[in-house]
């Protein structure tokens, strides 16, 4: 008697039925070895280039004769593209497939990163970075989807904890990285050196998944419009502190472009912002959770180095040193995470991470100072970081197995917006902290309300636990 999975009389319908089951619920080896490192690959390439841009901006405003504040421009063009982006790179690859989306943002990064290593002039430079920042806007949220359909469900947690080793890892790495390179060459090599990794990253996307396409339609003016609202949002909110009016114009028009939005997309059954996908709870409140710990980690890193510096009077190199226990703890964290969601619950996993975060950010700002307050410092950063991996594995894990298999692409997509949100908001925090009082006081305060936000994302996640 034929099983159910053997039903066809044919050999060759079996042997077809097989690998589109086995796809469905990961890659065999070694093929997943092949789409792990093209994923991987990617997400150091993309992360590894924005760490280490900011060590380049001095280097590049003397050789470019540039004010140095107009050479911020290289990172926040970055920044806004990727975040304009996002949910219509989500979106497209739906339409078009994972693979073909995310192996075109890397082919754009790759030779948009020429593009700036040949760059004559700082617009010219801030152009090529927006297209970057496109490329980063396909690979980051489809890199996530991929993983869905590369793992098996049973290892989806070990997958994620990888990816957020890797950014981790990358993230940490690279002002090191960026520092080495310009001590031994001038700042466009910084960007020429992806172009073998991203050549490398190409010939590795062969192995990936391929699920179908959904070949819905795009709304252009929905583009348009998720465009207008992020851009609208980022700048208004850089701008505010410095320019109240401009910026308060920008939030508004930020604020009537969602509405519009989410009027145009609310009836339909895959809208190009997850509304779909937000009226799942558990999807919903690892999204709210989401914003609120990342909000308390970019105040907290804003924060932390003025503290450092300008209250303990330590220099530089020590400032970079004491900083550097919270990327490895979250690398410690993730493979951990990944390791305890199979045993915990991953809210009361997102709870304790969210906690451990708070705690350590309220630590900074109110333990008292000894002679040397280095190793409590170094303690007390740490303890962030391994709250926020404890956090972040788990959260992202359930985010994903939230949503349809089909609509991995816009919970990619939504978990990357989350990101870039909770990043935005918790420098505006600061940015407006620092405009109404004094330094140190300011710095005080920020690490206080970012507890606060890490309190409110544990909060969330225990939420999530109850029915």
């Amino acid at each position: 008697m034929l099983s159910p999975a053997l039903g066809s009389s044919s050999p060759t319908a079996s042997r077809h039925t097989d690998a589109a089951s086995t796809e469905l619920d990961g890659l065999p080896l070694p093929r997943r070895s092949i789409a792990v490192a093209a994923i991987l690959g990617a997400i150091v390439l993309v992360v590894l280039d924005g760490a280490i841009a900011n060590v380049a901006l001095p280097s590049i405003a003397q050789q470019l004769h540039t004010a140095p504040a107009d050479t911020v421009w290289i990172v926040t063009a970055y920044q806004l593209a990727i975040v304009m982006f996002l949910l219509p790179a989500s979106a497209v690859g739906e339409r078009l497939g994972y693979r073909r989306v995310f192996a075109a943002g890397i082919a754009l990064f790759t030779a948009a990163s020429v593009l700036c290593a040949l760059a004559p002039s700082l617009p010219w430079l801030v152009a090529a970075r927006c297209l970057q920042g496109l490329g980063s806007a396909a690979v980051m949220p489809l890199g996530i989807a991929l993983l869905r359909f590369t793992y098996p469900r049973r290892l989806l947690g070990q997958a994620i904890a990888w990816n957020a080793l890797t950014i981790a890892g990358a993230s940490a790495a690279g002002p090191a990285v960026g520092a080495s390179v310009l001590s031994i060459a001038s700042w466009p090599w910084l960007f020429a050196v992806n172009l073998p990794l991203g050549v490398l990253v190409l010939a590795a996307c062969a192995g990936l998944p391929s699920p179908p396409a959904t070949a819905r339609p795009l709304d252009v003016r929905s583009i348009a419009l998720n465009a207008l609202m992020f851009a609208a949002f980022v700048l208004g909110s850089d701008w505010l502190p410095s320019s109240p009016w401009t910026g308060g114009t920008l939030l508004a028009v930020s604020a009537a472009s969602l509405v519009l939005l989410v009027r145009r997309e609310m009836p339909k059954a895959a809208p190009l912002v997850p509304l779909d996908l937000l009226r799942v709870r558990s999807f919903r409140m690892s999204i709210i959770a989401s914003v609120c710990c990342f909000t308390g980690q970019m105040s907290g890193y804003v924060a932390l180095p003025f503290y450092f510096q300008h209250e303990l009077g330590m220099s530089a190199i020590a400032t970079g040193l004491l900083m550097t226990p919270w990327p490895l703890a979250v690398m410690v964290a993730a493979p951990l995470s990944a390791r305890l969601a199979k045993r915990v619950p991953t809210a009361w996993l997102c709870a304790i991470g969210g906690g451990c975060l708070a705690i350590g950010l309220a630590l900074c700002a109110a333990w008292p100072l000894p002679s040397d307050p280095r190793l409590p410092m170094a303690i007390f950063t740490g303890l962030a970081g391994l709250g926020f991996g404890l956090f972040q594995t788990p959260n992202n894990q359930n985010m994903l197995l939230a949503a349809p298999k089909e609509r991995s692409g816009a919970a990619g997509g939504a978990q990357g917006t989350a990101r870039l949100t909770g990043l935005t908001l918790g420098s505006l925090l600061m940015g407006l902290l620092f405009a109404l009082l004094p330094p140190l006081r300011a710095v005080h305060a920020g690490l206080a309300l970012a507890a606060l936000a890490a309190s409110a994302g544990a909060a969330v996640s225990l939420l999530r636990s109850t029915k």
